[in-house]
């Protein structure tokens, strides 16, 4: 199919519009057992997080006293039989690293207060009803379900869609294209019935006074 039966015309694919990378192999089912992995420990923790009562803070404090504690003993235990100690990989972030992580974290956070200051200001009205209807949609799905719940479901629409879209792109397209171009037929003949004739009524009304 020709870039010109795409929709909006793109002539990249789904893989490169995602970024090419790791995430787009992952999301794209390139790397399927590294895709279900993801799908399988999210459902797992899922499962845990809302059918046993436990929170974030107590689970993790849980599983590191369980870490914790068994290292402990094996490493006692190791020194008392002569036996090596648990391999344990080399637990250091270097200066580089923390440097482009802070540099990463600054640049967007001074994008949002930038944002956030030209809506304060009045200067963005676009920018305002955009971020409006995203905190009125979030607010709206908040109240119908819980954290936990959209999260799980935003990862598997998100691991799901984009795979279903390039499998079935060709087809997706075509007949997104063709309700578009319904879509501006009707609006067409909407606005010669309707549209027209109401603005020559108000035309003829304001001649009349």
């Amino acid at each position: 199919m020709g870039s010109s039966n795409r929709l909006f015309n793109r002539q990249r694919t789904v893989h490169e519009i995602l970024g090419g990378g790791l995430v787009a192999d992952v999301m794209l089912w390139r790397r399927g057992n590294l895709t279900m992995g993801i799908l399988l420990v999210t459902l797992a923790a899922w499962v845990v997080f809302e059918k046993s009562g436990y929170t974030l803070l107590s689970l993790v404090s849980n599983v590191l006293l369980l870490l914790i504690g068994i290292l402990f003993l094996w490493a006692k235990s190791a020194a008392i039989l002569n036996r090596p100690a648990p391999p344990l990989p080399e637990l250091y972030l270097s200066e580089e690293t923390v440097n482009e992580m802070g540099a990463f974290i600054r640049a967007h956070v001074n994008d949002i207060l930038s944002a956030s200051k030209d809506i304060a200001l009045g200067k963005d009205a676009r920018l305002f009803f955009k971020v409006a209807g995203y905190l009125l949609l979030i607010s709206l799905v908040g109240g119908l379900t819980d954290f936990l719940t959209l999260g799980y479901t935003s990862l598997v629409v998100v691991l799901t869609v984009p795979a279903l879209y390039e499998r079935y792109e060709d087809y997706i397209d075509s007949y997104t294209i063709l309700g578009y171009r319904k879509m501006q037929q009707l609006y067409v003949k909407f606005d010669s019935k309707f549209v027209n004739r109401f603005r020559k009524w108000i035309l003829e009304k304001q001649k009349l006074s």
